[in-house]
This record gives structure tokens, C-alpha cells and sequence, in this order.
């Protein structure tokens, strides 16, 4: 599949999200209390937790931040356009783009201490986000080389896997004397950050050094049970 296959694909689906965007008003607030981070869908009088975006993204399970690019943001950004959207592919798609374009930007300021979001500042953000998609799981489906915790994703220029329940990564590319294999994980920082990596040569067995990888990730943290 190529680049302009992949971006065309979530246009597609991201302007029907804005199609079918609610045409109520719609006002996100947040605040501390207790320097706890807490955030008001104010249109239905509840309280936005993380559980629900948990289940698409494993990025803070601790709780929502903002401010910044990092991991309580990317939850923050995931909850947002999933509660506003009710799309699980949109926001899986569009949440690192929408941390950086907006959630990074939010302060606390003025007289009450905290931050708006509207539906309409929210649809108006989406719609300059073109780019920056998430890799998603091709089909959605599991490597038959790997646990079912991991997923290939299709680049036009690498192969890409990544794990289902973590944020981690395995980006294959070519090196010098044959092919890297690099472990990263998002975590806090605006970038990946590389946790391991294996040097194949042209003639070794790749899969293997993919799968050590894997397994590495694994031994870190244990996918829930049930998913391995």
C-alpha cells in the first residue's frame, strides 16, 4: 500500500467523522483539583475518564494531562475524539496529530484556572489534519509470526510493527551492512525513543530479529492477560 493510498483512506474517514459530527454545542473543560487533572464533558454533566480511550491506546492509564506533547496528552487527545466523535478509527487515526495541534497547547489560565474546548474549535482542528496518521494494523488482523499482542503495519519505504496494547514499537530499515531493527517506544517524549535494536546482515534470518524484539517488548510488560 502507498503513502497517498494510506492518506486518502483517512480523509475518507475523517470527513465522514465531521459529517456526522453532532450538531448540539459541545464544551470540553479542564482543571486540577488537587493537582489531579480533570476533565468535564460539560454538554452531558460528566466526567471524562481515561477508560474508555484505554482500550484503543495504552499511552496513561494513570490519568489525562496537557500542555505538551507526551503520553497524558496523546490519552487526553484519544478520549477527546473518541467521546466527541464516537469513532474508535478516527480517533485512533488522528490522536498524535490532534496532541500536537491542540491538547499541547492547552493552559489553565485566567480567573477559574482551567481550559475550553468546543465541539467547533475541535471539528475546525480536524479539519487541517491531513497527515501524521497513526499506523494502523493492516485489516486489523495479527502476524502469523507474532503474538497476538503485535501487528504488522504497512509502510511504502519500511516495515513497521507495532504492539497492540503498549505503546511500542519495531521499525525495520536498511543499514549500512544489512537491515536495523529498532525497539522505540513514544512514552513521554515528542519522538520515539529506541529501547534495543538488532544489526542483520543481508543474509541472516530478519524474522528472528524481529521476534527477539518482540519478546524483549514483552518481558518488559506483560501484554493483559489473555492477549499473548
Amino acid at each position: 500500500m502507498n503513502g497517498n493510498a494510506r492518506r486518502t483512506t483517512s480523509n475518507v474517514v475523517q470527513t465522514e467523522a465531521l459529517a456526522n459530527r453532532r450538531d448540539d454545542s459541545v464544551e470540553y473543560v479542564g482543571f486540577r483539583i488537587d493537582g489531579q487533572a480533570v476533565v468535564l464533558n460539560l454538554s452531558e454533566h460528566q466526567r471524562l475518564t481515561p477508560d474508555r480511550s484505554l482500550d484503543l491506546v495504552n499511552h496513561s492509564p494513570t490519568g489525562y494531562e496537557w500542555g505538551y506533547a507526551g503520553s497524558g496528552p496523546a490519552q487526553l487527545a484519544c478520549g477527546l475524539l473518541l467521546d466527541y466523535y464516537n469513532d474508535a478509527q478516527v480517533a485512533r487515526e488522528h490522536y498524535i496529530a490532534f496532541r500536537n495541534r491542540v491538547i499541547s497547547q492547552l493552559e489553565c489560565d485566567g480567573p477559574a484556572a482551567c481550559w475550553h474546548l468546543t465541539g467547533e474549535e475541535i471539528d475546525a482542528a480536524m479539519a487541517t489534519i491531513t497527515d501524521d496518521v497513526v499506523a494502523l494494523p493492516d485489516g486489523g488482523g495479527p502476524s502469523p509470526s507474532l503474538p497476538e499482542n503485535w501487528r504488522t503495519v504497512t509502510r511504502p519505504d519500511r516495515r513497521v510493527f507495532q504492539r497492540a496494547d503498549r505503546d511500542h514499537y519495531i521499525v525495520l530499515g536498511e543499514g549500512t551492512d544489512g537491515w536495523l531493527a529498532v525497539l522505540c517506544s513514544q512514552g513521554d517524549r515528542a519522538y520515539p525513543a529506541p529501547l534495543a535494536s538488532r544489526t542483520v546482515s543481508g543474509d541472516a534470518d530478519v524474522d528472528r530479529a524481529v521476534r527477539a524484539l518482540v519478546d524483549e517488548s514483552n518481558d518488559l510488560i506483560e501484554p493483559p492477560e489473555g492477549e499473548c
